[in-house]
């Protein structure tokens, strides 16, 4: 076996089809979100301004946030010297696990390394402690809840996207007395729609299943203290088991589940993907909590948030330009082809030091690659002007249709 060919292949076929993915490296600095400094191929740097980063609030930056960090760092030192079984849980971890747990109302919360090894440790752990359980998932939630329900050795049902109808015919050709869990996200980060919670909550009850949701690109953004959608609508105390992110709002790192006490106890003795890894510094454990405490009380910084997203969108369906608009705060602009997408992302780079990395399959369908924009508090008026005038120029220029794929 030529071992060097196999690889140079699989890395060609991703070239051929205009999917190859490359970093962009940049520095952000404190005080200049959303501006960073690109470090180019040739040694050079250039001044660009990230319009598809996670940190939507800017909390990564912010002086709470910050302080918390230094104080943590003088405290105690760089890591946490170990797993959480083994001298790893310090207070810091236990102050935000409470945090979290006080954010959305659960009895408890655990706390991992992030949202993805949360997703995939628990749900791969499920069926250990429901045997015989069926996950329902909805067919667009994240690859690590994929992930994780594929590695469960469990029964597994993948219903139509939002189609509750779907879901409901899976639920009735089952055992009625099997145990079952259905997951789905709050907002889907792709496409920026939101799932329908409550439908999918009265299925829950009617068939008497666990309920999981992934508000992982909704916890600190919505509801009256940034607990996410179900906390927005009033659904929070039907969801079972809450997976978000440290990492995107909070502008930290880090990921977790809230649930009962009992939920979280059995997680954290089963689960391999908790058990067997170091935890988070301590200093990462205090800024995130800061950030959970912080934004449970500033509301005006998400009312930005959103209205930020609502001029952008504004601005772009007013162009012409093929949005996606279900409401949330994701701006994506459709281009349909993996090529065209690297191109108009590489020209706005270059030529107009706007940072927003093309998406392609398999993050997105074929046909529908495209730019993800992410506006924030922290984007001012002459950034999206700079920004929409550069959409409108290389639109034309790349003579791309306009309107025809618009939800």
């Amino acid at each position: 076996m030529d071992y060097d060919h196999k690889l140079d292949e699989a890395l060609s076929r991703l070239h051929e089809e205009g999917r190859y993915r490359t970093f962009i490296e940049i520095e952000r600095r404190k005080g200049q979100f959303p501006h960073a400094t690109w470090s180019k191929p040739d040694g050079s740097e250039m001044p660009v301004t990230v319009w598809c980063g996670n940190d939507y609030l800017g909390m990564g930056q912010h002086p709470v946030v910050l302080e918390a960090m230094h104080e943590a760092i003088d405290a105690t030192g760089a890591g946490s010297g170990g797993t959480r079984n083994i001298s790893g849980t310090t207070i810091y971890h236990k102050r935000l696990e409470a945090e979290i747990a006080d954010l959305h109302q659960k009895e408890e919360a655990l706390l991992f390394t992030s949202a993805y090894i949360a997703n995939d440790a628990t749900l791969s752990t499920l069926p250990k402690l429901f045997p015989g359980l069926i996950i329902y998932s909805d067919a667009l939630n994240h690859a690590s809840m994929i992930e994780g329900v594929r590695r469960n050795g469990g029964a597994k049902r993948i219903f139509r996207h939002n189609d509750v109808a779907h879901l409901r015919e899976l639920l009735e050709a089952d055992d009625p007395a099997a145990p079952k869990l259905i997951a789905f996200e709050s907002v889907y980060s792709m496409d920026g729609d939101f799932g329908p919670i409550e439908e999918l909550c009265d299925l829950a009850d009617e068939f008497g299943a666990l309920t999981y949701i992934d508000e992982v690109h909704a916890v600190g953004m919505y509801g009256p203290r940034g607990a996410g959608v179900a906390e927005r609508d009033n659904l929070a105390h039907r969801i079972d088991i809450i997976n978000g992110t440290l990492a995107k709002a909070y502008g930290v790192m880090g990921g977790y589940i809230a649930a009962s006490a009992k939920m979280c106890d059995a997680v954290r003795s089963y689960a391999p993907g908790f058990i067997f890894t170091t935890s988070l510094p301590p200093s990462v454990a205090a800024a995130a909590a800061a950030s959970v405490k912080h934004l449970k009380t500033d509301q005006s910084l998400r009312e930005q948030h959103q209205t930020q997203a609502k001029i952008l969108k504004t601005r772009l369906k007013g162009m012409g330009l093929p949005i996606i608009d279900h409401g949330s705060h994701i701006v994506p602009v459709i281009v349909g082809d993996p090529v065209h997408t690297k191109q108009l992302s590489d020209m706005l780079l270059e030529n107009f030091g706007i940072y927003v990395q093309p998406i392609n399959f398999p993050t997105v369908p074929r046909g529908t690659e495209r730019l993800r924009f992410t506006p924030s508090p922290v984007h001012g008026p002459d950034e999206m002007d700079k920004l929409v005038r550069a959409l409108d120029s290389l639109w034309s220029h790349c003579e791309l249709n306009r309107a025809e794929l618009s939800a």
